[in-house]
């Protein structure tokens, strides 16, 4: 025996049924983990049921690969059955997935198409005596489940045009239409002489179910960072949240020799908010958030204290803080609308993160109250503006 019959015969068919169904269970545990963990249960419940066809169908390939063993030769059909249900519930999850945000996909028309699988199945039995159907030989007189297959398989291409889908996705459907076409090749034209079709029927499903892993995989990551991103980060400034800021401050001082904490007010936002709206108000707030984020950008963070508070801890080893913080105050007056007053304290006034922003925060108190639209630093305020715990 050659190593090509070996491939080709049921060893190969069981290394790809094996090689497919670790893949699968794999993909099993993430859809488990995602179903707990996530709210949208049936999405994820649709995903683990897909699997879960799957993972029967491959083992009943591998029942069918070895001719000692008996079988039903309904068996053969209930496998077709299983894949033509299977791929339409996994790639309505997937679409599910991937474009729910920013279309309503209808779960109808894949209810329809399983539904009528269902019925070419009890159609096709009627059709195909079932003695034509043996362990060694799954050639049908009239092949209507698999040209089905190969319908759907089309169908969902087409319709999936238009989506904005990841180009795995895509691939992944062209790579089971060819499957589908090979496996009717060989079993309606060449049956089984010739070996390279056999091998790509049994390599082709590996690298399909490989990328079906990838996308859910993928799907997982952006999840994760998602769920991370909202942790830290203020959803819509995109600087960080008070108390993530508060932690990469405390990380800034402990790695440099001097830090400063610089504190930002927008100056009349209430009357901006009030007179043209909180949408023009809220995209004011992300341009100076924008700018303070770029300021700070290499040595520092920026993060939102509240409303239209916004603060940079930046490390001045290399740089003056009066500096950054004018940047800051002449960039918001020349590319926005609005003007801004800052104040600023460095570790030589203290070395803890909170007792930092309360000096800021005094410190921009005392330029919004002489005139906004400037900076002062806390060292130079007078000292008749410093609270009793400060002098």
């Amino acid at each position: 025996m050659t190593i090509i019959q070996w491939i080709t015969g049921p060893n190969g068919q069981l290394f790809s049924s094996s090689s497919v169904i670790v893949i699968l269970i794999l993909m099993l545990f993430m859809s488990i983990k995602l179903y707990v963990s996530y709210r949208n249960k049936q999405t994820y419940r649709l995903l683990i049921t897909a699997i879960a066809l799957i993972i029967a169908r491959q083992c009943l390939l591998v029942a069918l690969a070895f001719p000692g063993w008996t079988l039903g030769p309904w068996m053969y059909l209930l496998s077709n059955m299983l894949q033509i249900i299977s791929f339409i519930i996994i790639n309505f999850v997937f679409m599910k997935l991937y474009t729910y945000r920013s279309a309503q996909l209808r779960i109808v028309p894949f209810i329809l198409m399983m539904v009528l699988t269902t019925i070419l199945t009890v159609i096709q039995i009627a059709l195909t005596p079932l003695s034509t159907i043996t362990a060694t030989s799954y050639v049908i007189t009239f092949p209507l489940l698999d040209v089905y297959c190969i319908i759907v398989t089309l169908i969902i291409l087409l319709a999936t045009r238009s989506a904005d889908m990841n180009t795995k996705y895509y691939a992944s459907l062209i790579i089971f239409f060819v499957i589908e076409i090979t496996r009717m090749a060989d079993a309606y034209v060449f049956q089984g002489s010739q070996h390279w079709i056999l091998l790509l029927s049994l390599v082709l499903p590996i690298i399909y179910f490989s990328l079906l892993f990838m996308l859910l995989f993928e799907w997982v990551i952006e999840r994760l960072i998602s769920t991370y991103q909202s942790s830290i980060v203020d959803g819509l400034t995109g600087l960080y949240n008070r108390r993530h800021f508060n932690l990469k401050a405390e990380g800034l001082i402990m790695r440099s020799k001097s830090v400063a904490i610089i504190f930002c007010d927008i100056d009349n936002f209430k009357r901006l908010n009030d007179s043209q709206g909180h949408q023009v108000a809220d995209g004011i707030l992300k341009k100076v958030s924008e700018i303070i984020k770029e300021e700070s950008s290499g040595i520092g963070s920026a993060g939102r204290y509240g409303g239209e508070e916004l603060l940079a801890c930046i490390s001045t080893d290399r740089v003056k803080p009066e500096l950054v913080a004018e940047s800051i105050r002449s960039r918001v007056e020349n590319e926005t609308v609005v003007t801004i007053s800052i104040g600023f304290s460095t570790t030589k006034e203290s070395k803890a993160v909170g007792e930092l922003i309360r000096l800021a925060d005094e410190a921009m108190y005392f330029s919004k109250t002489t005139g906004k639209n400037r900076v002062t630093a806390y060292k130079t305020m007078p000292s008749s503006y410093k609270t009793k715990k400060d002098i």
